[in-house]
């Protein structure tokens, strides 16, 4: 009984944060099966959620660490533990935070997987345009690398966020944010044609607006997306192991090469900082130079 009603104060807190701070449904959704999985391990403890001490939270967070769990998760995980005691104490369900002096893990600066142009070449070039399934594929590839779209922004695509006469698409994106991305000439000839052709085929309710549509007519998945691009990535780079997100990395790395300046790239992103675009600065630098110690007759 005391699980379900944790479980419970688990959904209210959740149903709360979303409405104040307009999260996304997926990063809620985390948020969701973190305090799951820690009202679980307390539980097997038979140590309350609402009763544990900052002891058993760092416990808990030491036993993520020795299964090898990642820092960044771990970050994560604790960001939602401080987020739900917070809300607790504001709501008054317990009178002391046992997470507020818990300490988040120190975790390096990951630098994304460096595709250069040449790969990206192949990758695009990956499917099978002679079939409606590779068209829609190859759609979906150039137009994530022509405007640095994450995953759930393109399943999420409708038809009315599409300006096809002025080539942008509007989006919206963490917190709600809308942004204006321009879709460049290549990605919106192919876009164009799949909206006119392929998709016609594929949906199979008028009022389905959803872009990118499954086999079956529906809304694509970001698990297809995942699939599809790591099978295309595995067939065109062997070498390299690639994600959704290596677009969106290609994308803006691939601006600043050729001179776009870092708060341009910021705005395209829909990054709220801008410390958080200049991960791709340090990229872009350590191309330039390679090329000059490859090229330069005295590097």
């Amino acid at each position: 009984m005391q699980n379900s009603s944790n479980n419970n104060i688990i959904d209210n807190y959740c149903d709360s944060i979303w409405v104040e701070k307009g999260l996304s449904k997926n990063t809620i959704d985390s948020y969701a099966s973190d305090l799951q999985q820690l009202e679980k391990w307390l539980s097997a403890k038979n140590i309350d959620i609402k009763t544990c001490s900052e002891i058993d939270l760092n416990s808990y967070l030491a036993d993520k660490i020795d299964r090898g769990i990642s820092s960044s998760s771990i970050n994560r995980a604790l960001s939602a533990i401080k987020g739900f005691y917070n809300w607790l104490t504001y709501t008054n369900v317990v009178k002391v935070n046992p997470s507020e002096l818990i300490e988040s893990p120190k975790i390096g600066r990951k630098l994304p997987v460096n595709l250069s142009e040449q790969d990206v070449e192949k990758l695009l070039n990956a499917p099978d345009c002679t079939t409606p399934q590779g068209k829609r594929d190859k759609t979906i590839l150039e137009l994530l690398y022509a405007t640095g779209l994450r995953i759930s922004e393109l399943t999420d695509l409708k038809l009315n966020q599409v300006d096809m006469t002025r080539g942008i698409i509007r989006v919206l994106g963490k917190g709600g944010k809308e942004r204006i991305i321009p879709i460049g000439e290549t990605a919106l000839t192919w876009l164009k044609s799949y909206i006119d052709s392929e998709r016609v085929d594929l949906v199979t309710h008028d009022d389905n607006l959803f872009i990118f549509l499954s086999n079956r007519g529906r809304q694509i998945s970001r698990k297809f997306c995942w699939t599809m691009i790591v099978g295309y990535s595995k067939k065109s780079l062997k070498d390299k192991t690639i994600s959704p997100h290596s677009l969106r990395h290609a994308f803006a790395t691939h601006l600043l090469n050729h001179g776009a300046d870092l708060r341009s790239v910021q705005m395209l992103l829909g990054h709220t900082s801008l410390s958080t675009t200049q991960i791709y600065t340090h990229v872009a630098k350590e191309r330039l130079i390679k090329f000059h110690n490859k090229f330069h007759p005295r590097g």
